[in-house]
């Protein structure tokens, strides 16, 4: 193996591993460098996203969710289940299952591109190198082009003992072997409203989310917010907003905190288990040497320009690394983008329209402007909604919580914002980035046949309500 290349990426997640395949798609000489180990000590591909991030949980939410159908909705259906009882040994080695198929995957997908994989820690040097370290052993590789990709770690709070028995982060989570009685959550973001899912689902008695912020689900648009609020509470999930956890303590087999409530009183409960969920870092605190020159800000964040270049000539960062959402998808597009430049071609990301999803049950998802962000610029805009108990297939999966949104230029038509809670909302936010990212209109989407019955027809009939022109409800603005 040669120590020279034309692209070096360091990191295996989402960013790095795209970036890496389409870099030698490209024709360029390319090496992947990464210190991901498996739960059996093995290296492996895949980063966070795949061995204890997005697939683990998502297999986690759609095996807990068949639970709970089992139990509560195939009645329902006509379908009489005299005993259903949970095998979380069972349910988590699917996951595992699950995860080893697709991390392998990435390995063959590396073999096939002729990717060479260094496994180790890599670290930026001056001049264009990077250092490997396995366990104390060094090598030095140089390449004409080095892309930073190390990823993010949960972040850890000083005043919470972090056991990762009692307490635990997002990782620890995904992994116990019982379900807790008593579950508290600190952060009511999107990771602990998965994780919180996760094992109300599976029978905690009790799960409490506490959220430092007065407004819950800040970044959504408020009337999917409020929705959303209301069905998670209904499913048993306790949200306490504008909470500080002040101290923890682990003793006897659990966790007693004390915190601030919303009015500064001070409070006291126990958990069997906690989860910190309070956000990410990136992981750059050793990533490159001082010598390398590499420019962070306040943060940690990797400094970069509208084509994630850094301040040094030939080094790129994308991913959880630098500013914007950690979200996988946008690291990966990141990573095409670098490649693209890279190879001499013309490419970007166009950050206005990377969508968001919370995988719960409704599940939630979003892009673009937000209703209230439009009204805090005192844009010129109309607005469609479309509910899904207006739905014949919604109404068919007995799955009609929750609705379509659209927002649009008054004067222009363009879809400016979608926002969604509810069934497969996921997969249906998909149709209108699409739509956004061609600059598509309201009647664009009127004018367009959707299968019937579908869910996607509620978007249709979201757009038609931005007339006033809903088919199947009563339209508000027909009676202003």
């Amino acid at each position: 193996m040669s120590n020279s290349y034309d692209v070096i990426v360091i990191g295996a997640g989402p960013a790095g591993y795209v970036a890496a395949i389409r870099c030698a798609q490209l024709g360029l000489r390319t090496a992947c460098i990464d210190q991901w180990l498996d739960p059996d000590g093995e290296p492996v591909l895949g980063g966070t996203c795949l061995n204890v991030g997005c697939i683990p949980s998502k297999s986690l939410l759609e095996s807990s969710e068949h639970y709970v159908q089992a139990q509560q909705g195939l009645g329902d259906h006509g379908i009489d289940v005299s005993t259903v009882t949970l095998n979380l040994t069972a349910m988590q080695a699917r996951k595992q299952r699950i995860v080893r198929e697709l991390t392998q995957g990435i390995q063959q997908l590396f073999k096939a591109n002729k990717i060479d994989w260094i496994q180790g820690c890599g670290q930026l040097l001056a001049g264009q190198h990077v250092s490997v370290n396995v366990s104390g052993q060094v090598s030095e590789y140089q390449a004409t082009n080095i892309i930073l990709a190390p990823g993010s770690s949960p972040v850890q709070l000083d005043r919470i003992p972090w056991d990762n028995d009692i307490v635990v982060d997002s990782a620890g989570a995904l992994a116990l072997e019982h379900v807790p009685r008593r579950l508290g959550v600190i952060g009511a973001g999107v990771i602990g409203l998965e994780l919180g899912s996760v094992w109300r689902r599976l029978g905690a008695e009790q799960v409490t989310l506490l959220e430092a912020q007065d407004q819950f689900l800040p970044m959504a648009d408020e009337q999917v917010a409020k929705e959303a609020l209301k069905a998670y509470t209904q499913q048993g999930l306790d949200i306490q907003l504008g909470c500080r956890v002040t101290t923890a303590e682990v003793k006897a087999g659990q966790v007693d905190i004390v915190y601030q409530d919303a009015d500064g009183n001070e409070q006291a409960a126990t958990y069997d288990k906690l989860i910190v969920a309070v956000g990410r870092r990136p992981n750059t605190e050793a990533l490159a040497v001082d010598e390398a020159g590499l420019l962070l800000d306040e943060w940690g964040f990797v400094h970069i320009n509208e084509q994630c270049r850094t301040n040094l000539p030939g080094i790129y960062a994308i991913g959880d690394a630098v500013r914007g959402p950690m979200l996988a998808h946008k690291g990966s597009e990141e990573g095409v983008m670098v490649a693209e430049l890279i190879a001499g071609h013309a490419a970007r990301v166009n950050y206005e329209l990377i969508p968001s999803v919370i995988y719960t049950l409704p599940e939630v998802a979003w892009v673009g402007k937000t209703e209230q962000a439009l009204k805090a610029v005192n844009a010129d805009y109309r607005a469609g909604v479309f509910p899904f108990v207006a739905s014949g297939r919604a109404r068919a999966m007995g799955q009609t919580g929750g609705f379509v949104k659209l927002l649009a230029d008054k004067q222009t038509d363009r879809i400016l914002g979608a926002h969604l809670i509810g069934p497969q909302c996921s997969e249906l936010v998909a149709e209108l980035v699409v739509v956004m990212q061609l600059g598509g209109s309201i009647e664009d989407l009127c004018m367009t046949v959707f299968a019937h019955p579908s869910l996607s027809e509620s978007v249709h009939e979201a757009a038609l309500d931005v007339d006033g022109r809903a088919m199947h409800m009563v339209s508000r603005k027909r009676n202003d």
